[in-house]
C-alpha cells in the first residue's frame, strides 16, 4: 500500500468539531481506546483522532483496537493504514467465535450476543490499559436506525447518545454521531481507501443462520421517509435533543396529583 495523503472534508471536520465541543467528548488528559473494525466508519474515526491529536490545543492519548473473533481475518491493510497515518494500533485475539458456537441455537440470530461480547472485550482492554474512554464510530444513520427499530420492534423511545458512562465507569463516546453515512462513504471514495469486504462478521460464517431482517427493513423505511421529506434526518437529529417528556406516557415524567 502506497503512502496516501488523507483529506477529510471541511464539513466533516466542522460537524465533528462542533459535536466534540457541545458534548465535551474529548478533553485534556483523556486516554481513549477506539474500536477499529476496519470498516469505513471506524477508519474515518481513527483518522480524525490522529488529526485531532496533531492539531488540538490540548493533550490526549488514543489507540485503535481491532477485536479478532478467533477465526482470523484480513488485517494487513489495517496495520498498514494505521502505520502510515500515525494511528497507534493493536490486534486483540479472542475466543468470541468459539463461545458463540458453544452457545448458539439453530435458527436464531446471535448478533446482540456477539455485540455484547465484542463490547466486553473492548471494555476489558480499556480497563487493563488504564483508558478512561471508549470511542465508537456510530453515525447519524445508525442513530436513526436504532431509534426507529426501538420504536417499531421494542416499544421504546431510545437511540444512541453522543456520550454515556458504562457501569464499569468507562465513558463511551461517539464523535461521528452527527455525520451522515453518505459523507463517510464519500470520504473513503475520494481518498481511495481500501476497505475489506464484510467477511469477518460471524453472521456470515453460518449458512443456516437467520439474517437480521429488522435493520435492513428499517434502512429501507428511512430511505423512503427521506425521499418524502428531504429534511427528515435534520429534523430527527433536532428531535432527539428536544425531548418533551411530559407529552409522553411514561408515569415517571407526568405531573403527580396530591
Amino acid at each position: 500500500m502506497e503512502k496516501q495523503d488523507i483529506e477529510i472534508s471541511k464539513k466533516i471536520l466542522r460537524i465533528t468539531g462542533q459535536t466534540n465541543a457541545q458534548f465535551d467528548l474529548i478533553k485534556e488528559g483523556d486516554r481513549i481506546l477506539l474500536g477499529l473494525s476496519g470498516g469505513k466508519d471506524s477508519i474515518l474515526l481513527a483518522t480524525l483522532l490522529a488529526r485531532l491529536k496533531k492539531y488540538a490545543p490540548f493533550n490526549f492519548e488514543f489507540k485503535a483496537l481491532t477485536v479478532d473473533y478467533g477465526r482470523g481475518g484480513e488485517y494487513d491493510y489495517i496495520f498498514e493504514y494505521c502505520e502510515q497515518n500515525n494511528i497507534p494500533y493493536e490486534l486483540y485475539r479472542t475466543d468470541i467465535y468459539k463461545i458463540l458456537e458453544e452457545n448458539r441455537r439453530e435458527g436464531t440470530i446471535y448478533c446482540s450476543f456477539c455485540s455484547r461480547m465484542r463490547r466486553g472485550a473492548l471494555y476489558s482492554k480499556a480497563l487493563e490499559g488504564n483508558y478512561n474512554k471508549i470511542a465508537l464510530a456510530h453515525h447519524l444513520d445508525d442513530a436513526a436506525e436504532s431509534f426507529m427499530m426501538n420504536l417499531s420492534y421494542n416499544g421504546a423511545l431510545r437511540s444512541m447518545p453522543p456520550i454515556y458512562q458504562a457501569e464499569n465507569g468507562l465513558w463511551v463516546i461517539r464523535p461521528l454521531i452527527f455525520v451522515r453515512e453518505a459523507q463517510i462513504i464519500d470520504f473513503i471514495a475520494k481518498n481511495n481507501i481500501y476497505i475489506a469486504p464484510d467477511c469477518n462478521c460471524p453472521i456470515n460464517w453460518q449458512k443456516d443462520d437467520k439474517k437480521p431482517f429488522a435493520r435492513e427493513k428499517t434502512k429501507q423505511m428511512l430511505k423512503e421517509l427521506e425521499k418524502f421529506n428531504p429534511n427528515f434526518f435534520t429534523s430527527l437529529k433536532v428531535a432527539l435533543g428536544n425531548v418533551h417528556t411530559k407529552s409522553l406516557f411514561d408515569p415517571k415524567f407526568l405531573d403527580q396529583q396530591d
